[in-house]
């Protein structure tokens, strides 16, 4: 349903000071919570319609801007031979579609893309008619790089589905754009394609970096209180000031507890299969792209060091507030964002386009129009009552829930020559509850050029004593003498904590008490570095010879061990679980 009929509000526009009758006008597509306008506002242009079909967006916008006419709809219900007057004499088309099926990140870039190709459609098809039966003359669409091979140079009316006959629509310029560039405290890389006059960044001297941003806003753990100044600089607009009582959605605890950032800890640094990540997040450049999800336990997440006794070292980690994320998104302090709960207020956040880098597209687009734009920044006027303000918020301390039961993880920080061991119960049928452990050797990075494969037992025993490869000059003692005393010292470790495969498992899914595959993983490496010490192993090889099915020459001994031991988990959780059921 349709909440806003935008024709009956032709009359809104009519009533608004007579001064924006001389500015260019800007229409926002899939507006958001409004970055993409405010750049324009800030540049002097005229709003006058913004349409999205999230209704936290629709209020956030309203709030900020509140003398937009504003359409809570989808965009492909929009019909073009009935648009309103104002859109048709529009000067300036500026749209967001959602990224999400571009996205690298979402699904490892496996998305479908009709969903957002059809969206991008509807909008060039809404661009190409008002250019052919109205006012416009700049347009710019923004979305993340890798859209970039989907966009065409020229778009003709058949292909967007337009009644009759028009001109073709060029797509004069694509750009990716770094929003660090245009002073946002923010590497944040996105497409800008459409036709405009290319803006010029600001450059990379005195870039704000997140600890220009911490500094300015003030530590939020320590509350209103703590604060050590009465008033809030904007780290982005230096004529900008708040009194401290007045900044919202920042003087509040983001805690993260320990499970949860050891978890991402684990996804940043040891990855199987993908590059290491900085932890904590670094202070000293612009942040990393802001994401639209709020976690504080994946690979994505943004989370920081937390020094409680200004000791060297963190004891604790937070994640940024709303108001920190919405600074490093170059949004003025004095923006209010209309969300409920913390989790829509960081997906208004991350899905808006930095007002930064559209005040300076809307710069060089209002430069070649002629009009005057203003050299400090221009306050805003919001209207009516912020529905959430975080201040005070505790963290949550909700239990934690089970986790999913499709384990798959290697033994920790133990990779060599981009070999890694995993150990994982994917094959499992989980409904029937017949679980199967497998331990799989692979090698390489990145999820479509890994090498994997299973091995066994045998396999193994004729792995030991082959021969051995190394570079260095050293009296290194009998590996297979060793590689069996790890063997034999791996049933003292292990046997008599190890249980069944469905024991096994529960332990981690249900977070028991117990030995469960994390557990085992940490201790394994432990193990490893107690019989081949990397120092003196690492560079010790043991050939191959076909014996392994992967195409590669030797294997490093203490993967060799590795896979010894995850052999023996795999062998005897199994059998405790064969042992189980004939007992029962």
């Amino acid at each position: 349903m349709v909440k806003n009929n935008i024709r009956k509000n032709d009359a809104v526009l009519e009533s608004m000071n007579k001064d924006d009758e001389n500015k260019p006008s800007v229409a926002d597509l899939f507006c958001g919570a409004g970055g993409f306008s405010e750049g324009f506002r800030q540049k002097d242009f005229s709003l006058v319609y913004g349409l999205d079909n999230w209704h936290p967006a629709i209020r956030t916008s309203r709030y900020n801007h509140p003398s937009v006419v504003y359409d809570e709809r989808d965009i492909l219900t929009l019909d073009f031979g009935k648009l309103p007057t104002h859109l048709l004499n529009v000067d300036v088309m500026i749209a967001s579609p959602p990224c999400v099926s571009f996205s690298r990140s979402n699904r490892m870039g496996k998305a479908d893309k009709d969903d957002g190709i059809e969206l991008i459609k509807k909008t060039l098809g809404l661009i190409a008619w008002l250019k052919e039966h109205g006012e416009l003359k700049y347009w710019v669409i923004e979305n993340v790089p890798n859209t970039k091979k989907h966009i065409r140079d020229k778009y003709d009316w058949d292909y967007l589905g337009l009644p009759d006959k028009g001109t073709t629509l060029e797509v004069k310029r694509k750009e990716i754009y770094n929003s660090e560039d245009f002073g946002v405290p923010q590497r944040r890389r996105r497409l800008f394609f459409g036709d405009f006059p290319n803006p010029k960044p600001l450059g990379s001297d005195n870039k704000i970096t997140v600890e220009d941003v911490f500094s300015k806003l003030q530590n939020p753990l320590k509350g209103r209180d703590g604060s050590e100044v009465d008033l809030i600089e904007d780290p982005c607009y230096p004529s900008l000031s708040l009194k401290k009582e007045d900044l919202t959605d920042h003087f509040y605890d983001t805690t993260i507890r320990e499970e949860r950032w050891r978890r991402a800890k684990d996804l940043k640094e040891d990855h199987g299969y993908m590059g290491r990540m900085t932890f904590p997040d670094e202070t000293d450049r612009p942040s990393r792209t802001v994401m639209a999800t709020r976690s504080a336990s994946s690979r994505e997440s943004m989370i920081f060091g937390v020094n409680v006794n200004g000791k060297e070292g963190y004891e604790k980690y937070r994640l940024p507030t709303v108001r920190e994320i919405a600074t490093f998104m170059s949004f003025p302090i004095t923006y209010q964002f209309q969300g409920r709960t913390e989790t829509e207020k960081y997906r208004l956040v991350g899905n808006a386009v930095p007002p930064k880098v559209s005040a300076v597209i809307a710069e060089s687009i209002a430069r070649k129009l002629g009009h005057e734009t203003p050299e400090s920044f221009p306050h805003l006027e919001p209207k009516g009552d912020l529905e959430t303000d975080l201040t005070g918020t505790e963290p949550s301390l909700k239990k934690l829930g089970n986790r999913r039961p499709n384990f798959n993880w290697h033994i920790d920080y133990l990779q060599d020559k981009g070999f890694r061991v995993d150990l994982h119960s994917r094959d499992s049928d989980f409904e029937k509850g017949d679980i199967v452990w497998k331990a799989v050797l692979h090698k390489g990075s990145g999820y479509k050029h890994r090498k994997e494969a299973e091995y066994t037992k045998k396999e193994l025993d004729v792995l030991k004593g082959s021969n051995i490869s190394t570079d260095i000059n050293n009296n290194v003692d009998d590996i297979e003498y060793r590689l069996e005393k790890f063997e034999e010292d791996l049933s003292r470790r292990f046997e008599e904590d190890l249980t069944s495969s469905k024991r096994f498992l529960d332990i981690y899914v249900k977070r028991y008490d117990g030995l469960g595959p994390r557990k085992t993983l940490r201790k394994m490496k432990e193990m490893i570095d107690e019989h081949f010490p990397k120092e003196r192993f690492e560079p010790i090889e043991i050939e191959n010879d076909g014996i392994i099915d992967m195409d590669v020459e030797r294997i490093p001994v203490r993967i060799v061990a590795g896979m010894i031991g995850l052999k023996y988990i795999v062998e005897t959780v199994s059998n405790n679980e064969i042992n189980a059921c004939q007992e029962s």
